[in-house]
């Protein structure tokens, strides 16, 4: 199955390629959609496939070349679980994207925008080193960048011209912190440098400043408070779809997912780095509520939502790695990180949903102004009863997702003793249900204005889009259902919580690309042979020196180690770059 790894990234990236050609060749939009449609049913159907029937992490090595010149792709749990949540969002956007992108010109452009962008994200929690990341990062990103002012409006360009900026900012942050990574541990694979901050007993003063510089950029990213001023601006802008896509996944796979990996694979549950999260994760989750509840505007008032929704993912792995350094039980650590996941699958759909319905709404009515949307429940009855269900499920009204989700956070926040926490949590949630009832108010009731009165419902694609992310929200709290949970939350609740261990063993490089310690001990007696450690005389010492070496680049033993026959050739390679190093230092004339 590792061989469908990296056609989660190839396909869409090669669909994105083909669009524009597409584009100029296919004359109806429906003919024009149907590829990046199928490209991305089929990422979902591989995805899934890996999800539900891989029981071990897989790595798969880019045109056959191992570490350390190789690029490694790595599916363990918890970037399986983030290519479904991904490709799912994707497809149903897509499918929105047919009609309501009617208006628009240059189709084949937007779609081919749209399917860099997923293979950018698939890249992002499928890459097993930090600089690809990275690189896969641009990729999601100059495509958003795009796709926000797809529209040209001024205010399109406006907002698309601040996210710009400050992600190029972020991007700044992220090459720095990367560059202070590769000084210190002389790695960038996620493995290498977690052995690498390991063998150092931990984090060292440089690497605290890179990993500052690494909580700059991904804070951006995920659009964590105070690093959210782009996003109340550009969700607001983009189309639709694109803002589902922005909200529901490109911030967690840009943002909250890397985060993650930094903080649990590379640093190990890092209390210190824990404590910072706590922090701004209820900054967060606390201003980002407040400044929802005084919009107007829909979108916008989404748009502040997911800052404090994103809020309650990035409070719960604070919170994970603070427990864990307290000596939490492994049991409440879990609770907690599966809490914080579920919620970023939830918020994933819910948000989604949302963002789908206003931008029905606004198809209809031409308008985004709450106070003007009095009675569209009336006018459009699907589009409002998926408003309705995505408000509850956001606000966490059982039995939908956001009730589970949110519950248990708040009670791992109780059992791990963070009472404070877990009080803020709760009130957040009042708040969050305070909001959302203004929603229902304004659109879902009220009297009808003349805008309203001229509406009718959405298109039939359109609905469908919104009608399938509302059943997820009913259908979704199977998760939490144990034989579920075990393989779909589970799996990636372990990744996060053993943090350095699992990412070592997820990632193997070491067993596959490393000298045999045996060999490396030849290594290292040769070497303080030829350096006049040996009682022969030199030219004797050299050869005797050579024939060891050529024992062990072999697979042979020599007379007194016990190296086996099973050499691999990346060890072989190592081992006879660093006997070349040796024997050129020690050479004799």
């Amino acid at each position: 199955m590792a061989h469908l790894v990296p056609l989660l990234v190839v396909l869409p990236l090669a669909g994105g390629f083909l669009m524009p050609l597409v584009g100029r060749l296919t004359g109806r939009r429906e003919s024009v959609a149907a590829l990046p449609i199928l490209l991305t049913a089929g990422v979902l159907v591989m995805a899934v496939w890996l999800l539900l029937g891989a029981a071990e992490p897989m790595t798969y090595w880019v045109g056959g070349w191992d570490f350390p010149i190789g690029v490694s792709l790595v599916a363990d749990g918890l970037s399986r679980l983030m290519v479904v949540i991904v490709a799912t969002i994707s497809l149903v956007a897509l499918l929105f994207s047919m009609d309501y992108m009617a208006r628009f010109t240059s189709p084949g452009l937007y779609y081919s925008l749209f399917l860099l962008m997923l293979a950018g994200m698939n890249g992002v929690v499928l890459s097993g080193d930090l600089f690809n990341m990275f690189v896969f990062i641009e990729v999601a990103g100059i495509a958003s960048y795009a796709l926000v002012a797809f529209g040209t409006e001024s205010d399109e360009l406006e907002a698309s011209l601040k996210y710009l900026v400050l992600g190029t900012v972020a991007s700044a942050f992220l090459l720095v912190g990367i560059a202070l990574v590769y000084n210190v541990t002389g790695h960038l694979n996620w493995a290498k440098v977690a052995e690498g901050v390991a063998q150092a007993g931990g984090p060292t003063a440089p690497l605290y400043v890179a990993a500052a510089f690494f909580l700059m950029g991904f804070g951006l990213k995920a659009a964590m408070v105070p690093f959210h001023a782009w996003l109340p601006d550009a969700h607001p802008s983009a189309p639709a779809p694109i803002s589902a896509m922005l909200s529901g996944v490109l911030i967690k796979a840009s943002g909250v997912y890397a985060l993650a990996r930094l903080v649990f694979s590379v640093f190990d549950g890092d209390p210190a780095l824990g404590w910072v999260l706590v922090v701004l994760g209820t900054l967060s989750m606390v201003l980002g509520a407040l400044m929802a509840m005084g919009q107007g505007d829909f979108k916008r008032l989404l748009a502040y939502s997911s800052v404090s929704q994103v809020g309650y993912v990035v409070l719960a792995l604070g919170a994970a790695a603070v427990m864990q350094a307290r000596g939490v039980s492994a049991g409440v650590v879990g609770l907690m990180v599966v809490g914080g996941l579920f919620h970023l699958a939830n918020h994933a759909i819910f948000k989604s949903l949302l963002f789908l319905c206003s931008g029905s709404v606004e198809y209809a009515t031409g308008t985004r102004q709450l106070k003007d949307l009095g009675g569209i429940g009336g006018r459009m009855p699907v589009t409002g009863a998926c408003v309705r269900i995505g408000a509850l499920a956001i606000s966490g009204v059982p039995p939908l997702n956001g009730f589970w989700s949110k519950l248990f956070i708040i009670v791992a926040l109780v059992l791990g003793k963070l009472y404070v926490l877990a009080a803020i949590t709760a009130i957040v949630s009042f708040l969050t249900l305070a909001y959302y009832a203004k929603v229902q108010r304004y659109v879902l009731g009220g009297a009808p204005s003349e805008r309203v009165v001229r509406s009718r419902e959405a298109p039939l694609g359109m609905c469908v889009a919104t009608v399938v992310l509302a059943v997820l929200c009913v259908v979704s709290p199977l998760l939490v259902v144990p034989a579920v949970r075990s393989r779909v939350l589970d799996p990636a609740s372990r990744v996060v919580t053993e943090g350095r261990a699992a990412d070592t063993r997820g990632r193997i490089i070491t067993a596959d690309a490393e000298t045999p310690a045996p060999a490396a001990e030849t290594v290292r007696q040769v070497s303080g042979e030829l350096r006049g450690g040996s009682p022969h005389p030199p030219r004797q010492a050299e050869s005797g020196a050579r024939d060891r070496l050529a024992t062990v680049l072999n697979g042979r033993a020599p007379p007194d180690t016990a190296v086996g026959t099973e050499t691999h050739r990346a060890g072989s390679a190592g081992a006879s770059a660093q006997a070349t190093a040796v024997t050129r230092q020690g050479r004799t004339p």
